[in-house]
């Protein structure tokens, strides 16, 4: 383990003196491709090492394009060593190429800050320096505004625990880096991954996403949204675990509280057609509507939405052997069930619930029990 870490240290190290061995004459080809028809633009931004962030950008739908390159500063065509020795005034990035009509430009930031450290500004990970500090290059004063918004929801949110650092400024000339940069990820898979690991970038992201985020990836707009919906929720308490046990049967139990998952086609609300809606059994916590509950076939009551998304939260579930995405309520942390993405339109997905972790509410029930701001569902 000893000689292990020692290669690992060295590597990190010595990357900039490996790329430079590995390097050949002249820059790289702007990699043009053939575009869909539709709105083409482009975002340069700076996430420290762009091997990392032209990998991480090139998996968002609607990305045409990611050439690795230099920006920032006045030196014409400069080399890798030029920039990589931090006095050239340039910032590794990268250039993204997108189709409008498929991502919008918030989008394209969100994906940017789920892979980078937006909050240090004296460089990235393993690389130290302004020239691997974040930064997002704006075109116009649309990409601007945009980003300044974003990034000061970001920060009231504190998602990333403390206020952001990425810097904005006026874009004006990029440069593609040296041919062998371009998609180094694919062609030098082994030297990445080991980069990419001894960089500490994934275990930082796993620290404030969670070890789940790429089984179940959530964007920034979810995440901050979702607070904003928790901030206006009506709080609801959890009872005591006595008051748990005297209160449910053993199936209640069993469900809310050890996970378990009762029958199909033999629960109770599994074929139930009154209007109305569904709450947590033990808090009463608003889940579900009648309205939005459809004949999945499984033998469970599906839906294809909650009835307010700030009442229940989502973990990925490894019980079996592959993930799933588990439901559980906020306030009682009760398990519900699972989502699935096989549903009906307008959701496309299927919230598998059990029968015994809820409640049902019939309509004419609604304002007796203190569910009256539910009742325009049902009107007309």
């Amino acid at each position: 383990m000893k000689k292990l870490s020692k290669i690992l240290v060295s590597l990190v190290v010595t990357v900039p003196l490996f790329s430079l061995l590995l390097s050949q004459t002249g820059t790289a080809d702007t990699m043009d491709k053939k575009v869909p028809q539709g709105t083409v633009e482009v975002a340069t931004l700076a996430g420290g090492c762009f091997w990392c962030t032209e990998s991480d950008l090139e998996k968002l739908e609607g990305v045409i394009d990611v050439v690795s390159g230099y920006s920032g500063g006045s030196l014409e065509n400069p080399t890798y060593k030029q920039v990589s020795s931090g006095k050239s005034g340039h910032i590794e990035v990268i250039k993204v190429t997108y189709d409008a009509s498929v991502v919008n430009y918030e989008q394209v930031l969100d994906q940017f800050f789920r892979h980078i450290d937006p909050t240090d500004d004296k460089g990235s990970f393993v690389d130290r320096g302004p020239q691997y500090r974040p930064a997002i290059f704006f075109h116009n004063t649309d990409q601007k505004m945009i980003a300044q918004d974003f990034m000061a929801e970001i920060d009231q949110a504190m998602i990333f625990g403390k206020p952001l650092k990425t810097e904005l400024i006026a874009f004006e000339k990029f440069w593609p880096a040296e041919g062998y940069h371009q998609d180094y990820y694919k062609k030098s898979k082994v030297r990445y991954n080991y980069y990419r690991y001894a960089s500490g970038r994934d275990q930082y992201l796993d620290k404030i996403f969670g070890d789940d985020r790429q089984d179940n990836p959530k964007t920034l707009r979810q995440i901050i949204d979702s607070k904003k919906i928790a901030q206006n929720l009506k709080p609801y308490s959890k009872p005591s675990e006595a008051e748990i046990k005297s209160k449910l049967s053993k199936l209640q139990y069993d469900v809310t509280q050890n996970d378990a998952t009762e029958r199909s086609f033999n629960n109770e609300y599994w074929d139930n057609k009154q209007q109305g809606i569904y709450v947590d059994v033990v808090t009463g916590e608003p889940l579900f509507s009648s309205t939005d509950k459809y004949k999945s076939g499984t033998g469970w009551p599906s839906f294809t939405k909650p009835i307010n998304e700030g009442y229940v939260v989502t973990t990925t579930d490894y019980k079996l052997l592959y993930p799933r995405t588990e439901v559980r309520s906020r306030f009682g942390d009760s398990h519900l069930g699972h989502v699935f993405k096989d549903g009906p339109a307008p959701t496309g997905l299927r919230y598998c619930m059990n029968s015994a972790a809820m409640r049902f509410v019939p309509v004419e029930k609604l304002a007796e029990e203190g569910y009256e701001d539910y009742l325009p569902l049902f009107e007309g």
